[in-house]
């Protein structure tokens, strides 16, 4: 049997929803061997964020290194990095290394609209590492800042990944989940073409995590060895389930199920 490999470089988080935890709880549960470097000690829980500890980007680089220099690496992951020297460091060791993969989840706005990064690193983000990836996967918010534009219907969400594609050059999974009737996302490919990924509202308010896990078991998709559409669905029904068998953990949004699926061919309940 091939083993198949994927490295998230993202932030922590204590309660196992978010962050590199949901990152390596995905890419567990779609049978891919997971490995993480820590960019910042978040201390986050089911309702909020109160403090951020960044690493030292020479650190996060010798991560990297210490990685890469001893495992082969299918597909990487980035997810939350929130100042210039950490996002050049990445670029930077990207480029000497090239995955075949790499799946940027641009964490620029949190869901109550606050802005996660400084300008100059946001400018940086697009400017250095989003030119790098396989395909991103910005939320509407974050669609909206890399676009330039106002998103509020699925005619807008075409015409902002189109825009974003055009600034960066990586392929664009836009998802629709603050839609008003559904929760369609959004495909397009580097090529131009795009692919409607249809999907509904789910009546469970634990969906802590769920960006960080749909970007990471897309990476594990790619790292399978599936194409972009396909891949793209995989992760959106595998997150969809997850939200669907939510957990009620701590006192605000739990974090998804991530091993329902697995649960499930073992007889064991949720």
């Amino acid at each position: 049997m091939k083993l198949h490999t994927a490295l998230t470089i993202a932030g922590t988080d204590p309660s196992g929803g978010a962050g590199i935890m949901a990152d390596l709880k995905s890419f567990q549960s779609r049978h891919v061997y997971g490995m993480a470097v820590v960019t910042s000690v978040v201390a986050q829980n089911t309702t909020g964020v109160t403090k951020i500890q960044n690493i030292d980007a020479d650190v996060v680089a010798a991560q990297i290194d210490a990685v890469f220099s001893d495992i082969r690496v299918d597909a990487v992951k980035v997810g939350m990095v929130s100042i210039t020297p950490i996002i050049e460091t990445i670029a930077e060791k990207m480029k000497v290394y090239a995955p075949r993969y790499l799946v940027v989840d641009p964490v620029m706005v949190a869901t109550s609209g606050a802005y996660l990064l400084e300008e100059t690193a946001r400018r940086t983000l697009l400017e250095k590492l989003l030119p790098l990836a396989s395909v991103i996967t910005p939320n509407m918010m974050e669609g909206e800042v890399l676009s330039g534009m106002t998103i509020r219907s699925k005619d807008d969400m075409e015409k902002a990944a189109h825009a974003i594609l055009d600034a960066c050059g990586a392929a664009v999974l836009l998802k629709g989940g603050h839609l008003a009737q559904t929760a369609d996302d959004y495909l397009l490919e580097k090529d131009g073409r795009g692919t409607w990924l249809f999907g509904r509202h789910i009546d469970n308010p634990n969906t802590h995590g769920t960006g960080c896990s749909l970007s990471s078991a897309l990476a594990s998709e790619l790292a399978l060895g599936h194409t972009l559409p396909e891949a793209a669905q995989l992760a959106k029904d595998y997150v969809a389930l997850g939200i669907e068998q939510g957990l009620p953990v701590g006192h605000g949004h739990g974090p998804i199920h991530h091993f329902v699926s697995l649960y499930e061919k073992a007889g064991i309940g949720k």
